[in-house]
């Protein structure tokens, strides 16, 4: 196990710059995923990590030891892919076996280390089968066990579940998760989803446009989101965004763009004058009989809960009720807003105005 360190980390395609000077600090044994939207650079900074791509500026340090310029071999990393990438024509066991028969370990040592990974990923009884006899879950599992019998200081996962079905995915990420608990080794893992990225990890970094937007627990950045992009991101469904102004007679008001009035946690005089995005996450709506109307434009029924977008403020609101609702759209709802919950950006900046 191991320490990871991005230190000012940048990469170049000629004079295109995808990475831009990103600093991260792994700890010891902790699991940290990588998550932004396709282009983002964290497909690019792991592939840096792992000696696939070459760095155009900065540092990456394993265990303390700066590694920019060591092949992959000698980093003590395995990274585990979102194809599986395993040899067809060799059976499972010696596809978990392949990096150990490469490095001439001794057959003895082989046989233990394969049937430790098997163990714990429950692949014993398919030791002998070949990838074709596997399903998609089964091979991911082969391709985890691969890795786990290197023993290597960190493991890289580039978006390894993108290939299952939903089902599937939520079960692997539960696997995933408990394997980690049990091996207790630095995981790097890159996400485009942000689901898998709250489920899983003890960090998140959320990325956009080759910069880290903001690193924290997955419930420091659903609670506290730095910026509108992180606030949009992260949470499913995203978190509501109306546009207003304080109002300046009461900076306990926000004007929305079509008048309505909407309260705040606290006065906010310092952005009088600014145009602001009033954030609001959809479970803190509720059915209030006396509260704001809204029109009803959407109804997705879950099953355990009800998603209903209505018009409201100026804008499109996505609600989150675990009652059942009989409505239509087009139709109207009276909704209140819980004001200890919500967020004030700056417009302009992205950047969330403190509480």
């Amino acid at each position: 196990m191991a320490t990871v360190q991005f230190a000012e980390v940048k990469k170049s395609f000629g004079a295109f710059p995808v990475i831009k000077g990103v600093n991260i600090d792994i700890e010891d044994g902790e699991f940290v995923i990588l998550v932004g939207p396709s282009g983002c650079g964290k497909s690019t900074l792991l592939r840096m990590l792992a000696g696939l791509e070459n760095i155009s500026g900065g540092e990456i340090r394993i265990g303390g030891r700066t590694v920019n310029s060591l092949p992959p071999k000698e980093r003590d990393i395995a990274m585990v892919f979102q194809n599986y990438a395993l040899y067809p024509h060799m059976t499972v066991a010696k596809n978990m076996a392949f990096s150990l028969m490469l490095a001439s370990a001794p057959q003895a040592d082989i046989d233990s280390r394969v049937n430790y990974a098997a163990g714990i990923l429950g692949l014993s009884k398919l030791l002998d089968r070949y990838p074709r006899q596997l399903s998609g879950g089964q091979r991911q599992r082969v391709a985890m066990g691969r890795a786990i019998v290197r023993d290597p200081q960190v493991f890289l996962f580039d978006e390894p579940l993108s290939n299952l079905d939903a089902k599937l995915r939520v079960a692997m990420r539960a696997e995933i998760k408990e394997l980690h608990h049990r091996l207790k080794t630095t995981t790097v893992y890159v996400t485009h989803d942000q689901i898998e990225a709250m489920t899983m990890a003890d960090k998140i970094v959320v990325m956009h446009d080759g910069r880290v937007e903001q690193i924290g627990t997955p419930l420091q950045l659903y609670d506290h989101p730095n910026n509108l992009f992180v606030a949009g991101f992260i949470g499913s469904p995203a978190m509501n965004m109306i546009k207003g102004r304080i109002d300046a007679e009461n900076p306990e008001i926000l004007v929305a763009a079509d008048g309505t009035r909407l309260p705040l946690p606290r006065p906010f005089p310092e952005a009088v004058g600014r145009d602001l995005v009033y954030g609001l996450r959809p479970e803190y709506i509720s059915l209030n009989g006396t509260g704001f109307k809204a029109e009803v434009v959407v109804i997705e029924p879950t099953g355990y809960e009800t998603q209903i977008i209505v018009r409201f403020g100026g804008a499109e609101v996505t609600c989150v009720f675990r009652e059942r609702i009989d409505v239509r759209p087009g139709e109207s709802i009276s909704i209140a807003i819980d004001q200890a919950h919500v967020h004030l950006f700056d417009e302009k900046t992205g950047m969330r105005i403190s509480a």
